[in-house]
């Protein structure tokens, strides 16, 4: 008989792991910017979240393979057909836990 033991604590980070706050600015609101961020994270399989601000501005925290999370970056930078990133786009370095899965969060 063999016993599987299951390790229920999140691993930690591997090298090829990668977790980034990212700050937008444009016209985001009112073109489903968080609906398409959350199935784009979705399809690259990162987990995190995204939220509007009450200034207008979207923040995101994107955590998953580096090379997926480099591509939502790029993603985010476009948005969807609507959208217009024009005033700015920063990304941070984090070390906040994403949780997990993907979700949208309420306005801060």
């Amino acid at each position: 008989m063999t016993m599987a033991i299951t390790n229920h604590s999140s691993p930690p980070q591997s090298p090829s792991t990668k977790t980034v706050r990212v700050m937008i600015k444009g016209r985001l609101q009112g073109v489903f910017y968080r609906n398409w961020t959350v199935e784009n994270a979705t399809q690259l399989g990162l987990k995190g979240w995204v939220r509007n601000r009450r200034d207008g501005s979207v923040e995101a925290l994107f955590s998953g393979d580096s090379d997926n999370v480099q591509e939502m970056e790029q993603r985010c930078r476009r948005g969807p057909p609507d959208a217009m990133v024009t005033t700015g786009f920063q990304v941070f370095p984090s070390t906040d836990d994403p949780g997990a899965g993907f979700q949208r969060k309420a306005t801060v």
